[in-house]
């Protein structure tokens, strides 16, 4: 009854139409795992589930749990404790539980909710947690036979707390920006933020700078030891490793080795330079640095806009009861003026000799603007005008080439396009002229070919000639003379013919 799921259909239920409704059922069995329920029945997934809407039926329950089963998310097995009758035994009674790969999902989707909510920060007590362990590291080393469940101890809870010091250094620098939606809220709110939040900055940076010195002096410190160290802890994980031939057991011990010098090495990016760059401790103090002034601009951004924020309407409230207060219409007229820029323009070396500077631009002439004065705002280009050039003797030459080009190619056209049926060997020598035609007219020809036996039929592009071609024998021969070269290839029939007379 429950078949091996389908990988991708395990998450079919998050962005099903019922999303919601097969997310509370997950959510009961997931709770039962927790309480060391093995099996839920239809009727216990009714009473316990946190339902968004109204309670629903039990059928439909039901008709949910089998299509969780489908999926794969689920298994079920047949119902027996509560048969009292032989109908009883008929009706299709059902337990339930979360399957293999149900249990995954539900620990990906808990894993995914806890990183989408995850705020970042800066851990001041990380730092002072691994220079204690990195002395304790010295400490071990320097026994003659160093304990290796304390060396292993000790590595595993340093990897730990640096792991999680870079991941929530990383996530904090990348949603500084974030944090606070500054474009939307209050001042008081930001401005309360702004300080909060440069004390903490401030805090950390004071942290990393005094400890991450001693921190990259320790790290030097054990560098000539570390490796016996990390090989002493790979041979104690080893010994779990499920038992094998010499071959597999030597393989996992390199791999170990391998995993914790991979470790080590990002311990010591972080606080100690490789000569190609800063470490990512100085990196991360830049940065964190480089965050106080960029909110302190966008703090006088938000203050800047909230001082010159310009209102239209109040304006023109405010223009409107200035117009009320005029004692007369002059008056008026010199606000009009004023407000809508309506003075002469008397800079404007365009006007008539008659107008004068106080005429109203209402009563004055009308002015021709030239085009280059609206499009480049001056009307001549400074300097001398260019002196201007005959170009006669050019313009015959071209119209002679242009001449000479056409007579060519009429005389290729009608070499060419006879209308008579000939074969491509008995075409005889072509000049560049003739044979730039003919290998234009040969591969439109061609390029409708879909097999190479195929006769051909078929109208130029430009629609002044028709060719049609046909192939003869894969064995035949044909080769045409030009001043390139011998041009040869398979034999063909060939017909051109121009249009009119097609």
């Amino acid at each position: 009854m429950n078949a091996t799921p389908v990988f991708h259909e395990l998450f079919r239920h998050v962005s099903a139409d019922k999303a919601a409704f097969y997310r509370a059922i997950m959510a009961v069995f997931a709770a039962a795992k927790r309480q060391f329920r093995p099996y839920l029945r239809p009727d216990e997934v009714l009473r316990e589930a946190m339902w968004s809407g109204a309670q629903p039926a039990l059928e439909e329950v039901r008709a949910a749990l089998t299509q969780l089963v489908e999926w794969g998310n689920l298994e079920s097995q047949p119902d027996t404790a509560r048969v009292a009758s032989i109908d009883d035994f008929y009706l299709a009674r059902f337990l339930y539980r979360l399957s293999h790969g149900g249990e995954a999902v539900e620990s990906a989707l808990v894993t995914f909710a806890q990183a989408l909510g995850r705020r970042g920060e800066l851990q001041s007590v990380a730092l002072e947690d691994i220079h204690a362990r990195l002395e304790a590291l010295i400490a071990l080393d320097a026994m003659n036979v160093p304990d290796e469940a304390k060396v292993h101890e000790v590595l595993r809870d340093l990897v730990r707390v640096f792991e999680d010091l870079a991941e929530n250094a990383q996530a904090f620098m990348a949603g500084i920006v974030r944090s606070v939606e500054i474009q939307q809220a209050d001042i008081g709110a930001v401005v309360g933020f702004k300080k909060r939040l440069i004390d903490y900055l401030e805090r950390f940076i004071g942290d990393l700078v005094s400890r991450s010195g001693a921190i990259a002096e320790r790290i030097k410190a054990l560098d000539p030891r570390i490796d016996a160290l990390l090989w002493l802890v790979a041979n104690r994980e080893a010994r779990d490793v499920a038992p094998g031939d010499v071959s597999e057991q030597a393989d996992a011990v390199l791999a170990r080795v391998h995993a914790w010098r991979e470790r080590w090495r990002g311990l010591r990016l972080w606080f100690v330079s490789d000569g190609h760059g800063p470490a990512q401790a100085e990196a991360l103090r830049a940065k964190a640095r480089a965050a106080i002034p960029q909110l302190l601009t966008a703090i006088a951004a938000v203050n800047e806009r909230r001082s010159g924020r310009s209102d239209r309407s109040a304006d023109f409230r405010v223009l409107a009861r200035w117009f009320a207060e005029c004692v007369d219409d002059d008056q008026a007229h010199r606000l009009a003026r004023a407000a809508f820029a309506l003075n002469p323009a008397r800079h404007l070396s365009l006007l008539p000799p008659m107008a004068a500077a106080t005429t109203s631009w209402r009563d004055g002439p009308t002015v021709a603007i030239h085009p280059r004065l609206r499009e480049y705002g001056k009307a001549t280009i400074r300097g001398t005008a260019p002196r201007v050039r005959n170009r006669d003797a050019e313009r015959s030459l071209l119209a002679q080439q242009i001449a000479a080009e056409h007579r060519q190619v009429e005389a290729a056209r009608a070499r060419l396009a006879t209308g008579s049926l000939c074969r491509l060997s008995e075409l005889g020598p072509l000049n560049p002229q003739e044979f730039d035609l003919f290998l234009a007219l040969l591969g439109e020809a061609l390029a409708s070919q879909s097999s190479p036996d195929e006769v051909v039929a078929r109208p130029t592009t430009d629609g002044l000639l028709h060719i049609r071609l046909e192939p003869l024998g894969a064995d035949t021969r044909a080769a045409i003379e030009t001043p390139l070269g011998i041009f040869s290839g398979r034999d063909h029939r060939i017909t051109i013919t121009p249009m009119a007379e097609a």
